[in-house]
């Protein structure tokens, strides 16, 4: 018997010996591989310079982290402090600015200056008044440089440069700043700080770099089809011992010169002559296909970018039933981490600085949040608007909360939506004319009767001077219910001192008496006694036997 074989496996997930998959004699793919390209800065800057594509990636989700701002949560004097000093340290110019020179260097800081000739030590934020930052200044990567990576584990700069070094004043000496001093914002991240050299040393790498290769795709298939334009109709003369010919050089003039002559006879005459024995073709390019090839293309790019086609490159959404709501619903989304995960947390000392730089101290209340980037319809602001009013309507109807409260609170909803240009300043205004009345004293006068109400009831008293008229009157709700309580006290149903406590524990802002003067009458109010009626019953006819 015959040796048995024993065949051992040898293939895993990318390679196949029967498929030639991975084998470098039949599979062409074997030998790829992934490396690094490198682009330095005179890349960079060319490419931002002139390239549309490079310049729209770095610069598209920038802007749109920026462009919508934030909404502050405070009390209306404090932000308009707040959005002053914003205004006056140009804090928007220089945050969209340094943001794109994070993305397109790798990485950039707002310097915060306060004044301080000791920048090695840490700036802390509850040291700071009124004015406290003097001004920002961006720095892109190109203009510092990071010191040594922070190895303490209990430092909260931990992985960090330790400092950064820029220029001083006399253009040789260089400056060491503390890192709790400057904003930082990187482009993309390195994987680990500590491996990363050259210089985006201490930084992140630029955004370019991931998209640089899909780019560089585009753009060269976008020139080849450009260069096959000129090759769409090409003329293709038979000429007979053209080969044989070509020897002589006498020949090689004269052919040059009825090339010459053709050519001039067909651009005047829109008419070729030739010889019997010569032969004409035109040979036309298709560019059928192109335009899916070159879609194709972009497509890569977009995605390489993590923006929409729709955004990159303006186009309408294709497809059937295709609105590409989803496609920006998704990249608002991204933008919203951007905005949350990096430049939130790269702010926050700032924005400590600031508010006290504002106000002059640091509220606990205060907080801000991004504004949302998806712009609504005006159909859709004016269901919005409805629903609002709706829910406000019925918040009242129940008796949660004073008419004051909902004023206040619906208001700042409308101001805050800018649905109604110029409601800020009115409300402002009507407050202030509601202030001047109570402060003027009362009148003395006589005291305020009440009216009849239907069903022996008495309406509540008017405002005094110095009172709110939203705490003494009542909604429908409320004027139902004290309606019934007197009504069952009419009816013998309830005692009139149970009612009367009832009533100062439900309504504490109608004074007893007037509870009492509401009460008085049902003490001689006598129901009217409902007649029974007795329904008559037709009376039932037997039919004769016959």
């Amino acid at each position: 018997m015959g040796d048995v074989i024993q065949f051992r496996r040898m293939n895993d997930g990318l390679q196949n010996v029967m498929a030639g998959l991975g084998d470098p004699m039949r599979d062409k793919m074997a030998m790829s591989s992934y490396g690094l390209s490198f682009l330095d800065d005179s890349q960079l800057a060319a490419i931002y310079k002139s390239n549309w594509l490079g310049k729209k990636i770095i610069d598209i989700p920038a802007m749109d982290a920026v462009r919508k701002g934030r909404d502050w949560q405070a009390e209306q004097d404090q932000i308009e402090a707040i959005e002053a000093e914003e205004k006056h340290l140009g804090f928007w110019q220089k945050l969209i600015e340094v943001k794109i020179k994070a993305r397109l260097w790798g990485g950039a800081a707002l310097f915060i200056g306060t004044g301080e000739t000791d920048l090695m030590q840490p700036l802390q934020p509850e040291r700071l008044g009124k004015g406290g930052i003097k001004y920002l200044t961006v720095l892109a990567r190109r203009d510092v440089s990071a010191g040594e990576i922070n190895q303490d584990v209990l430092s909260e700069f931990y992985g960090k440069p330790s400092y950064y070094e820029v220029t001083g004043a006399s253009g040789t000496a260089m400056v060491r700043i503390h890192p709790s001093r400057m904003a930082i914002f990187v482009g993309a991240p390195h994987a680990d700080n500590l491996l990363s050299r050259g210089v985006n040393y201490g930084w992140g790498d630029s955004i370019l770099e991931a998209v640089y290769s899909a780019m560089l795709q585009a753009d060269a298939t976008a020139a080849n089809i450009a260069s096959l334009v000129f090759e769409a109709n090409v003329d293709v003369f038979g000429i007979p011992e053209l080969s044989h010919s070509l020897s002589s050089p006498e020949y090689e003039q004269l052919l040059m010169t009825r090339l010459l002559v053709a050519a001039r006879m067909k651009g005047i005459n829109r008419a070729l002559i030739m010889d019997a024995s010569e032969t004409y073709n035109r040979k036309q390019v298709t560019f059928a296909t192109l335009p899916e090839v070159m879609q194709t293309f972009l497509q890569m790019v977009a995605g390489a970018a993590d923006i929409p086609a729709t955004r990159l490159l303006g186009q309408a959404p294709t497809g059937m039933s295709a609105t590409g709501e989803s496609d920006m619903l998704n990249y608002y989304d991204r933008v919203s981490s951007i905005q949350n995960l990096e430049m939130t947390p790269a702010l926050h000392r700032l924005d400590e600085c600031l508010i006290r730089s504002a106000l002059g101290s640091r509220p606990p209340k205060i907080f801000y949040e991004w504004s949302p980037l998806k712009q609504m319809t005006e159909k859709e602001l004016a269901e919005i608007g409805k629903m609002n009013a709706e829910t406000a309507n019925v918040l009242n109807q129940t008796g949660l909360f004073t008419a004051e409260e909902l004023r206040t609170v619906v208001g700042n909803q409308l101001v805050e939506s800018s649905f109604y240009p110029g409601l800020d300043q009115a409300m402002s205004d009507s407050d202030a004319a509601w202030e001047a009345d109570l402060d003027e004293p009362p009148v003395p006068g006589p005291p305020d009767t009440t009216t009849p109400a239907p069903d022996g009831a008495t309406s509540p008293r008017s405002a005094q001077h110095g009172e709110k008229i939203q705490a003494l009157a009542l909604n429908g709700a409320q004027v139902t219910a004290l309606k019934e309580m007197i009504v069952s006290v009419g009816n013998g149903e309830m005692p009139e001192s149970t009612a009367l406590n009832l009533i100062k524990n439900a309504f504490p802002a109608i004074p007893e008496e007037e509870i009492e003067r509401m009460l008085a009458p049902m003490r001689t109010f006598k129901p009217k006694k409902q007649e029974v009626v007795t329904p008559q019953v037709p009376p039932v006819i037997k039919p004769k036997k016959p």
